[in-house]
């Protein structure tokens, strides 16, 4: 089934608005960490927003995860205030870790012969 253009939209808001704030929550932060929000999916009745997360280094992903859906609220609330005006219900949020760049990296090194298992 194909996105409405709504649902394209208010996930672009919300994907824009997130990054800006864990931009922010890192810089803030004593840890160097990067939390960037590689894609956004609503539902079509724009109830729920999945959002995906790549978390780097890597060693962080378990404790940022965790602490990102203890404040899921928070999320929220900050989205209320910065796209209240554009979307009558603000979208439940659900986070996933986006590891699709790990894939890509382990794809890359088994190419080049260098994972645990070389391709020939």
């Amino acid at each position: 089934m194909n996105e409405s253009n709504r649902q394209r939209k208010v996930a672009q808001i919300i994907q824009e608005d997130l990054a800006e704030y864990f931009r922010k929550q890192a810089s803030e932060s004593k840890q160097s960490f990067l939390i960037s929000v590689s894609d956004v999916k609503v539902t079509a009745d724009l109830s729920i927003a999945k959002v995906y997360l790549s978390i780097f280094p890597p060693e962080f992903r378990k404790d940022i995860m965790k602490e990102i859906l203890v404040n899921k609220s928070t999320y929220r609330n900050f989205l209320g205030q910065q796209m209240g005006k554009q979307v009558r219900i603000i979208p439940e949020l659900n986070f996933y870790l986006d590891t699709t760049l790990d894939d890509v990296e382990k794809i890359e090194k088994e190419l080049r012969g260098e994972g645990d298992n070389p391709i020939l």
